[in-house]
């Protein structure tokens, strides 16, 4: 039997309807941007596995910080004890987050660094003797799949299941082009009509919406409504973190700085699951008290796992090293020339690029569902071409890793011109 035979006897795959998707396709190898499968067919792995390896696979330098721990001390239990990786990840972090950010708390992915800030937000009032239960987001917002992420998430099919059993989550337009009064407006009229805890958003870039973008002075503005009325801020960077956005957080484009920052996906450059939920001093001093229940009783049993702190310390060394910021530089140079080109081309509705982020939407006749006819024709066009690209409806969107070359994105961008040429 094949791996894919094997499969599909046995595994249970994300986001997958079995009965109507075609068959994974099985994996063997990877390096740098290319992936190989079992039959030798070769991929070039156009956003980054789902936007986690920004170094490229089977990067030598993190491998060898990972092997490095490994032989040290692998894990450890993280209640009631400490390392020397996870006080280096903090100090790492800290040196180079928004300068109000000073805890840091380990989960072990998006979600749960999402579920970590958005419980913390709501406790935060509570420790307080304060009643505040309502979360606010974004329309078409996506934060994760457990269910306090879940329910600020607003992609309806990921939660019709669950209607009416989530926390209390009021959605606000997003501030794009020409709508930031009425999101403005939207969030004042929220703030005013219910107990509202927390904001969270995903900042400039809406990743699973389509790459919708929106400027760093409408978001700022936002956070100053929220912190005029003691509303807590929560950036959702677990996409647009670690250079994605041409700097090292989406948050360094905003004059406001937030209460709340998640982080995971490029954080240990695809290597390890972890997450991060970073915090300002204010939030934790309302957990610091003599009554242990105002502790936050939350925690993984990964917690800060030594090999990925590891992974994560290399990672970030190797995203702070002048050649990685020049292939960052690269990459949006690139993406800029070829938006331009695209938003010249008859059947396009629009282009957007921000850091090594592009999108571009395809004109429709129709409503094209985020599964839809089209989505599905141009995956499937995408993979006979042997490149990695998962469209949104009609949206397609590239998230390269950094080392991409440019004449694999050459050949990205000309798999996306035939594409459209064929819809």
């Amino acid at each position: 039997m094949t791996l894919t035979e094997k499969d599909s006897q046995y595994l249970w795959h994300p986001y997958t309807q079995h009965k109507t998707a075609q068959a994974p396709i099985a994996i063997t190898k990877a390096e740098g941007a290319l992936l190989w499968d079992e039959n030798n067919k070769e991929y070039l792995d156009a956003i980054a596995s789902w936007w986690v390896n920004p170094f490229g696979h089977s990067n030598k330098f993190i491998a060898d910080a990972i092997y490095k721990q490994l032989t040290t001390l692998e894990h450890v239990l993280f209640g009631g004890f400490t390392h020397e990786p996870a006080v280096k990840v903090a100090e790492k972090l800290i040196d180079v987050l928004p300068k109000n950010q000073q805890k840091i708390f380990f989960s072990d992915n998006g979600s749960t660094a999402v579920e970590v800030a958005i419980k913390v937000a709501l406790q935060y009032f509570f420790n307080k003797n304060e009643k505040r239960t309502t979360i606010i987001a974004f329309e078409n917002a996506f934060h994760g799949d457990t269910f306090a992420a879940m329910a600020a998430s607003g992609i309806s099919f990921y939660t019709q299941a669950f209607q009416g059993m989530f926390i209390d989550v009021v959605r606000i337009p997003v501030p794009v082009k020409g709508q930031e009064q009425i999101s403005f407006e939207a969030l004042e009229n929220t703030i005013k009509n219910h107990n509202c805890a927390g904001f969270i958003f995903e900042p400039l870039v809406q990743g699973a919406a389509g790459m919708v973008m929106y400027e760093p002075e409408s978001l700022a503005k936002l956070i100053q409504i929220c912190k005029e009325n003691k509303v807590l801020t929560i950036a959702d960077e677990v996409m647009t973190g670690f250079g994605k956005t041409g700097k090292t957080f989406a948050m360094d484009y905003v004059s406001e700085e937030p209460d709340m920052i998640c982080l995971s996906k490029a954080l240990t450059g695809g290597t390890i699951p972890m997450a991060i939920t970073t915090f300002t001093q204010d939030i934790f001093d309302a957990f610091y008290d003599d009554d242990i229940n105002k502790a936050l009783f939350h925690g993984h049993t990964f917690t800060a796992n030594p090999t990925g702190c590891a992974a994560a310390l290399a990672s970030i060394e190797l995203l702070q090293t002048d050649e990685m910021q020049r292939n960052i530089e690269r990459i949006n140079k690139k993406h800029l020339d070829f938006q331009k080109k695209m938003e010249s081309h008859p059947k396009v509705l629009t282009a957007r690029t921000l850091g090594v982020i592009f999108a571009v939407e395809i004109k429709s006749d129709s409503n094209e569902s985020y599964y839809g006819s089209m989505r599905t024709k141009l995956y499937n066009f995408f993979i006979d071409k042997g490149v990695v690209l998962r469209p949104v409806g009609n949206i397609v969107y590239i998230l390269p890793p950094y080392i991409m070359t440019d004449d694999q994105l050459q050949k990205v961008y000309n798999t996306i011109e035939e594409a459209i040429e064929m819809v």
